[in-house]
C-alpha cells in the first residue's frame, strides 16, 4: 500500500467514525417529554399546550412556541407527547380551552376563565410564573411530567 492510499484509507475510516458517532449522538441527545394533564373540571373543548425553549413569550405568546398541540377534552387524564427535542431546558404551558377559540379567556378584572397550568405545577400568585420556575430538564429517550390544572373561577 502506497502512503497516499494509506492516508486515504485512514481518513474515510476517521470521516466514517465520525459520522457514525454523529448519527448515535444524535439519537441519543434527542428525547420525548410525555406530559399528563390533571385536574380536569368537565370533559367539554380541547386541552392545549404550549412548549417554550426559552423565557421569550413564555407562557403568553404561543407564535413563540418551539411547539404546540391540542388535543379533546375527552379523557381523563389527558395525555401529550412532545417528540425528538433536544437535551435541555423547556416549560410547557398549558390551558383548558372550553370554547375552543385558540385562548386563555378572562373576565373584566383579567382572572382566568378557564382551567390553565404549567410545568412544575409552580404556585401562581399575581401572573404567569417564569419560565425558570415551570422550566424541566428533557434528557434521555423520555421525560415524564404532570401539570395540574387550576380554575380560579367556576367552569
Amino acid at each position: 500500500m502506497t502512503q497516499n492510499s494509506l492516508a486515504n484509507t485512514l481518513m474515510l475510516a476517521v470521516v466514517g467514525a465520525i459520522s457514525f458517532s454523529s448519527s448515535v449522538g444524535a439519537t441519543f441527545l434527542q428525547g420525548d417529554l410525555h406530559v399528563t394533564i390533571e385536574g380536569l373540571k368537565n370533559r367539554k373543548g380541547l386541552v392545549c399546550l404550549s412548549l417554550f425553549s426559552h423565557q421569550q413569550g413564555f407562557p403568553e405568546q404561543g407564535d413563540r412556541a418551539l411547539k404546540t398541540q391540542c388535543v379533546k377534552a375527552s379523557a381523563t387524564p389527558v395525555t401529550v407527547t412532545f417528540r425528538n427535542l433536544a437535551t435541555g431546558s423547556y416549560a410547557v404551558a398549558a390551558i383548558h380551552d372550553i370554547n375552543q377559540d385558540g385562548k386563555l379567556n378572562r373576565n373584566s378584572f383579567g382572572i382566568p376563565t378557564e382551567g390553565f397550568g404549567f410545568s412544575e405545577n409552580p404556585v401562581i400568585r399575581i401572573g404567569p410564573p417564569p419560565f425558570q420556575d415551570a422550566a424541566v430538564f428533557v434528557a434521555g429517550p423520555k421525560t415524564n411530567i404532570q401539570i395540574n390544572l387550576q380554575y380560579l373561577l367556576g367552569n
